[in-house]
């Protein structure tokens, strides 16, 4: 249903519809041309609707080009209400431009529903994220087309939440065409014709559960300490026809926060290492490896640069970062966007996806295993590595998962583990936890097929019984590996030099290249290395096997150990 207030406001800006090309447009190609500065995060976002323009119908995607300049031609009635464009018609910055043709362009070609049910978009402060997010709530609300449409701003405080809500509400007031429709309140918008509203929420999630959201545009999430507010919300949508989570932050600094786990998941889907047709992000930031302190690249985190983002503030706050290491970090996470918690990332993606040739591992192989099992409700992992006569390295890798554990974590993590186990690349046991049965069948299947298992490696986190199975019944080599620097650090050096070199065949298998995009490492004083996983629903236990099973085929020597059968410990 068309409402009165969609058409009036319509037939009102249709008037105003700017002669200049689309600024959306212009955008997408001066990225792809090289010709405005951003970081690769945007660029891949860039080439994401590109490819998508071409191939997205295969996957059931349509581009409606009436639908993104509908939300545009809305936005010429919004107003600016404070500072140097106090009551000029809003004029979005061709960045935000793009966003809004992108977000609100893409449907569903089936349904005709809207295709992204989320938006992840981070910048550094001062690029206009709460006026920009404000104006999308008051499209939401009423030009949308939604009845009942109950639009809320959330934050870990109501005064926070207030703060997108209040610049909506001062949008309404300067404007003739929206305060014709829009009833104003204290924290409350309505359109009494088609019972919407729009309200802010602080951060008591109890009191949220009873909410049909339309749309929520939640700010600062990096300031959340947990992620309730986030899940209420979410999954509060469910009855909506086309709702869309909205989220708006700068970077922070807890990298085991909610806002770095949709921030690292964005990423993966932007580098095609995760396929999420309902996830739109952008991302803007210096990429990894650019200085801070070259000016060339602030442009990276803010794309309102000279615009909002004035420069000589931005150059005064430059100036006591260099001076204090606590302004350096603020100035990086606000200023420029960045994580200041440095994140030890050693896997070059680009790289990981040039080794994905199909392993050739022949019958009569020396091989070496490496077992991560879990404990309960996760996957277990199983690598199967060989190392040719010319040194490049082989690998074949499986996973398991219980199976009353696939769908609720597919929900919870927004990790597709309910497609990889349809395709078989995770095989899902019967129950709530992994059967280890199913692991020992693996192991002795690639005895079974001619291998020579030279050893099986193995965490001893919850694996002791089937080791001992391995080795008393079944006559393997065990050994058990701790995942400390000791054990794990040449081995973790020589897989990243294998991926560097080309000296590594994985397939291609896309859990364990997500994996690989999760793999980060924490140092010693030495310089030793240890893996580690990048967030709470990361997971790399696939990188540990392979790493386990390779620092056995890199220390074993001499007469082979089926000579002298034992259950081997390294510390």
């Amino acid at each position: 249903m068309v409402s009165k207030a969609k058409t009036k406001t319509v037939r009102a800006t249709r008037k105003s519809k700017s002669r200049h090309p689309n600024p959306a447009i212009r955008y997408h190609r001066d990225v792809l041309n090289g010709l405005v500065v951003v970081g690769d995060l945007v660029r891949l976002a860039v080439e994401r609707h590109e490819r998508d323009l071409r191939d997205g119908h295969k996957r059931g995607l349509r581009f409606s080009e009436p639908l993104a300049q509908h939300a545009q031609d809305f936005y010429q009635v919004c107003r600016h209400s404070k500072g140097e464009w106090a009551g000029q018609p809003f004029s979005p910055a061709p960045w935000q431009a793009w966003i809004d043709w992108v977000l609100f362009g893409w449907v569903v070609a089936e349904s005709g529903i809207r295709r992204f049910s989320t938006g992840f978009v981070t910048v550094a402060r001062k690029n206009g994220k709460s006026t920009d997010a404000a104006k999308k709530g008051l499209y939401l609300m009423g030009p949308d087309g939604e009845p009942g449409a109950e639009i809320y701003t959330a934050a870990t405080k109501r005064d926070q939440a207030r703060i997108v809500h209040s610049e909506a509400t001062r949008m309404v007031q300067a404007s003739p065409e929206l305060s014709s429709v829009i009833d104003v309140w204290k924290d409350n918008l309505s359109i009494p014709s088609m019972a919407c509203k729009y309200e802010p929420l602080g951060k008591d999630a109890d009191t949220h559960d009873g909410l049909n959201p339309h749309a929520v545009i939640m700010d600062e999430l990096h300031a959340h300490k947990t992620r309730d507010q986030y899940d209420v919300l979410r999954t509060g949508m469910g009855a909506r026809r086309q709702p869309l989570m909205y989220i708006i932050t700068t970077a922070g600094a807890n990298r085991t926060s909610i806002c770095y786990e949709l921030d690292n998941y964005s990423q993966q889907v932007v580098r095609g290492v995760l396929q999420d047709d309902s996830w739109f992000c952008y991302l803007a930031r210096p990429d990894e490896g650019d200085d801070w302190r070259d000016m060339a690249t602030w442009k990276k985190g803010n794309p309102n640069l000279g615009v909002s983002v004035k420069l000589r503030n931005l150059k005064r706050d430059f100036r006591e970062a260099t001076e204090s290491l606590a302004c350096q970090n603020t100035f990086r996470r606000l200023r420029l966007n960045e994580w200041t918690q440095q994140v030890d990332r050693v896997i070059d993606m680009d790289k990981w996806a040039a080794c994905s040739g199909k392993p050739e591992i022949p019958d009569n192989a020396v091989c070496f295993l490496g077992l991560d099992l879990s404990a309960k409700i996760d996957l277990t992992a199983g690598v199967c590595l060989h190392v040719d006569d010319d040194g490049l390295i082989h690998v074949e890798v499986q996973f398991w998962m219980p199976e009353e554990s696939v769908i609720s974590k597919t929900r919870r993590d927004r990790v597709p583990y309910d497609v990889w186990v349809r395709e078989g690349y995770i095989t899902a046991t019967p129950g709530n936890v992994v059967d280890q049965e199913s692991v020992r069948i693996w192991v002795n299947g690639r005895k079974a097929a001619g291998r020579y298992i030279e050893q099986v490696a193995y965490d001893p986190w919850n694996a002791t019984k089937l080791a001992v199975e391995l080795q008393d019944v079944d006559g393997h080599v065990t050994v058990e590996v701790r995942q400390g620097y000791k054990s794990m650090s040449e081995p973790t050096k020589t897989l990243i030099g294998a991926v560097l070199d080309k000296r590594i065949r994985h397939g291609g298998n896309p859990v364990l290249s997500w994996m690989a995009d999760n793999f980060e490492v924490r140092r010693d004083e030495n310089d030793n290395m240890a893996p580690r996983k990048g967030s709470e629903v990361s997971r790399i236990d696939g990188m540990v096997a392979l790493i386990m099973a390779l620092g056995r085929a890199e220390l074993h020597e001499g007469p082979s150990p089926y000579e002298s059968r034992g259950l081997l410990s390294i510390g």
